[in-house]
């Protein structure tokens, strides 16, 4: 066993396919290809003299020899990247505290909580990175991020099913919501009968699983017409803007909706409920991380104070 020989880039890979699950993923994050990422993986098995990876149908899996390295590899790699802002000359930090989040919690949420410790901890620095809930969950076990931002649907099930479970707090559970263009006929009153979403245009995006619909709204009784397909959140909602159809959307995302977006709550059936989640290894957290989760939690209760919708021009 060698690890004299083992690259930091090596390195850097094997964290993004624990991180992101699979070695096609990985290779779409860091801009490699899957055989690149495959002989990295290899070479740093070899190192080890170990199998670090167990290979499964739905992805990969740490084995014990893999976690040891993991958390190591972490260790490295934070204090490279600790170095490299020293000697970028900037001022002595407070504390780091590294937070993942879902994409739609980055729209208001993460900005409000940002905003708010530079006032109160202007020596703390946050280092964000963005995933799906999955891929988060994987980077709290990987060690890689202090502290992850979650979504969760019913039947709320755990993110995921190691053990130790992870530590989870509920921030706000809130109804899904529908958006749509403010010229839209359904856009005249305060909400959108269930029955009246049938028939319409979607604006959907990949979901972590493979599947299309998100966006379009749960159990509906058609096959959707989905007229884009979208990854990011801000793009559905100007393309809802320009008219290209309709999404769902979260409540807090009524505070970033742009011009010509209404973000109205669907009501005659089920409410379809979305749980914001704040997640953290079960060890006692550090003081940076407290704080951080303390500002979360403010921002998230600021967020989840009902605004009147507007009503459309």
């Amino acid at each position: 066993m060698d690890f004299t020989e083992v690259s930091l880039t090596a390195l850097r890979v094997f964290r993004a396919v624990v991180e992101q699950g699979t070695f096609t993923a990985a290779a779409a994050s860091l801009g490699y290809t899957q055989s690149a990422v495959s002989r990295q993986i290899a070479a740093i098995e070899r190192a080890a003299g170990a199998e670090l990876l167990e290979r499964r149908r739905d992805g990969v899996r740490l084995t014990a020899a893999g976690r040891v390295v993991m958390r190591r590899a972490t260790a490295v790699l934070d204090e490279i990247d600790a170095a490299a802002r020293e000697l970028s000359g900037l001022p002595g930090q407070s504390g780091t505290v590294r937070l993942g989040w879902f994409p739609s919690a980055g729209a208001v949420l993460v900005p409000r909580a940002l905003a708010a410790l530079r006032q109160s901890d202007p020596g703390l620095r946050v280092v964000g990175r963005e995933g799906s809930t999955p891929a988060l969950a994987r980077a709290l076990r990987a060690g890689s991020v202090d502290l992850a931002l979650l979504a969760s649907a019913p039947p709320f099930r755990p993110p995921d099913g190691e053990s130790p479970p992870l530590a989870l707090h509920t921030l706000t559970e809130r109804a899904l919501c529908l958006a749509l263009p403010a010229s839209h006929p359904l856009a005249r009153g305060d909400y959108v009968d269930v029955a009246d979403l049938r028939g319409l245009r979607w604006i959907a995006g990949p979901s972590a699983d493979g599947d299309r619909s998100m966006g379009v709204w749960p159990g509906l009784d058609e096959r959707p017409e989905i007229a884009q397909t979208v990854r990011d959140w801000l793009a559905k909602l100007q393309l809802v803007a320009a008219g290209c159809g309709v999404t769902t959307a979260p409540a807090v995302l009524a505070a970033a909706a742009p011009p010509g977006v209404r973000i109205l709550p669907v009501r005659g059936g089920p409410q379809e409920l979305r749980r914001l989640m704040l997640a953290r290894l079960p060890q006692p957290p550090s003081e940076p991380v407290r704080r951080v989760a303390a500002a979360l939690r403010a921002a998230a209760l600021d967020a989840d104070t009902p605004t009147p919708p507007v009503a459309p021009p």
